[in-house]
């Protein structure tokens, strides 16, 4: 069993730390919003709010703040349990359906497929997009909990 040393653990810039500080802030969200219902028809953006009192419509890919929510408790999940309990459960998941589709993907001339650099420099394209997803969702679930606060008056009553 591989154990994980303290030193590694310790590093800001450790995979391990990234994911924990991710999951962190999404359970500060979680605890931090009682009634994710309010969240709802809530524009994510604040920028949005005034767009839309402008008559200028918004992007189709504009989501609300429920659902800003339900996707980051989602992501934190699928990271936690994996893609078992949702295979259990038989829900399609981002993660899955991409592990799905790279399986389905013919091996073509294009990509050595037992190179060993190759693998390496794989790994490290990889690695370099998951530190910038994460750090990009700690961000969001963070601004997510402020911008609850705020506009539910969370200042004095809330932790």
């Amino acid at each position: 069993m591989m154990q994980i040393s303290s030193d590694s653990a310790s590093n800001k810039h450790s995979l391990i730390n990234v994911m924990h500080r991710f999951i962190a802030a999404a359970n500060n969200m979680d605890e931090t919003i009682m009634v994710p219902s309010l969240l709802r028809d809530m524009p994510l953006e604040e920028q949005a709010a005034t767009e839309t009192n402008n008559n200028q419509p918004l992007s189709n890919k504009q989501r609300d703040m429920y659902e800003h929510y339900l996707l980051l408790k989602s992501i934190k999940n699928d990271m936690e349990w994996g893609l078992l309990k949702r295979e259990m459960s038989s829900g399609a998941s981002f993660l899955e359906m991409a592990v799905k589709q790279e399986e389905q993907t013919p091996v073509t001339g294009d990509l050595p497929c037992a190179g060993n650099s190759d693998l390496e420099d794989q790994f490290h394209f990889h690695l370099r997009g998951l530190f910038g997803v994460l750090s990009k969702l700690t961000v969001q679930a963070d601004h997510l909990t402020n911008r609850y606060k705020r506009e539910i008056g969370g200042g004095n009553f809330m932790r």
